[in-house]
């Protein structure tokens, strides 16, 4: 029986894409749900790419529900030019991934998030992946979420590491500080799992070649998914050696927290947009003699983690 509830709150790029079937393969979770978010692709898409991904995967049990589609500070929202070249227009490489025919559900992501918090309680993670707009909306709502849910572990942030936005900035956070900043100050039991680690666990298209020979349809789209990523890595100068695992660490990060070495640190997020480091992830130093509520992942066994991650994706994609 599966020990964890988790919810992923997805914008839903090709990282994204291999963290949910780490999630969906994994004995230890219970994925009761999606929250698509804004990020890598307007909402609408990254909903609709999350549906297709599921159907594929055979997890059609596995409701999608819509998030924002902006900002908290802005009325709309237009996907980085660089996320298309990352992640191609349509989100997951360019790939025609069959479509659903399920819907996403009526009822919003936020109070999705909400009744989960109360129901599940010290059993629930929440995991985004993308912007944390979503849980700053939750939070605003329902601030008792803040101690009910029983842990968040998030993809983003930089401390230890540059930004890979601005010197100071990684994109998820970009997308939205003064969200990030409220879940950061409001949210108990966090943990980033930012750039600091993500960018030392890369997988490359030897391992994608060991998918493809598998042999089924699923194989072959992640296949080509990926190596969609890596080539635009190598395009764009990110990383020639790879194509970093950095939604999919986060998501074995929240129930394998050996893999990673953490700093306990209460952190903020810079809101002045006149200071230069806008959107930066660091310690609160008003927080300094209080308790502390959030930790930051600050060296991964990334050798021990891609070997567990390409056995898990043999699995799922098998």
């Amino acid at each position: 029986m599966s020990r964890y509830k988790m919810i992923l709150d997805l914008d839903t790029g090709i990282d994204d894409a291999l963290a949910l079937a780490y999630a969906i393969g994994h004995d230890d979770i219970d994925l009761i749900g999606i929250i698509a978010s804004y990020g890598n692709n307007l909402m609408p898409v990254t909903a609709a790419n999350s549906l297709n991904l599921l159907d594929l995967l055979g997890a059609k049990d596995v409701p999608v529900f819509h998030g924002a589609a902006h900002s908290t500070t802005t009325e709309d929202f237009d996907t980085m030019p660089v996320s298309k070249l990352i992640h191609g227009k349509n989100g997951v490489g360019n790939v025609d991934v069959p479509k659903s025919k399920r819907q996403v559900e009526q009822q919003s992501g936020i109070d999705f998030l909400i009744e989960s918090a109360h129901q599940y309680q010290e059993k629930l993670i929440y995991l985004p992946t993308g912007p944390l707009t979503n849980l700053a909306l939750a939070l605003k709502k329902d601030p008792a979420i803040g101690q009910l849910i029983g842990q968040t572990t998030l993809m983003g942030g930089a401390l230890t590491v540059p930004g890979n936005v601005t010197p100071f900035t990684e994109a998820n956070i970009n997308q939205d500080p003064e969200a990030a900043n409220t879940v950061f100050k409001e949210q108990e039991r966090l943990t980033m799992v930012g750039l600091d680690v993500t960018l030392r666990t890369l997988l490359t298209k030897k391992e994608t070649a060991a998918w493809r020979a598998l042999g089924s349809k699923k194989a072959q789209l992640y296949a080509d998914i990926m190596d969609f990523y890596i080539d635009a890595y190598a395009t764009l100068d990110i990383d020639k050696r790879g194509a970093a695992l950095h939604d999919p660490l986060a998501v074995a990060v929240a129930v394998q927290p050996d893999y990673i070495d953490t700093l306990p640190l209460n952190m903020i997020v810079t809101t002045d947009r006149e200071s230069g480091d806008y959107g930066r992830t660091i310690g609160d130093t008003s927080k300094l003699l209080e308790p502390v509520t959030s930790k930051a992942a600050i060296l991964v066994d990334q050798d021990r983690f891609v070997a567990d991650f390409q056995k898990m994706m043999l699995k799922v994609l098998a």
